[in-house]
């Protein structure tokens, strides 16, 4: 399947290492080809292969580290 992008809200977020350290996760998750996170908007964008990963999995990766996630359409 190729490779898709989706866009998550996230909140929770204080400054710019929050941001990096999700995505630095998201990073680590199989499927995952790039995940830019925009601590300003409160969004994060991320490049998925949904063979090897779904946006819930994203969305629990990002709720692991301590932040609420959800996708946005």
């Amino acid at each position: 399947m190729p490779v898709t992008t989706h866009t998550f809200r996230v909140e929770g977020m204080h400054c710019g290492s929050c941001s990096l350290l999700i995505d630095d996760a998201l990073e680590d998750l199989p499927g995952v080809r790039g995940a830019r996170t925009a601590l300003r908007q409160a969004r994060t964008t991320v490049e998925l292969d949904l063979d090897q990963n779904s946006p819930q999995d994203v969305v629990a990766v990002i709720e692991e580290l301590g932040y609420q996630a959800s996708p946005l359409p």
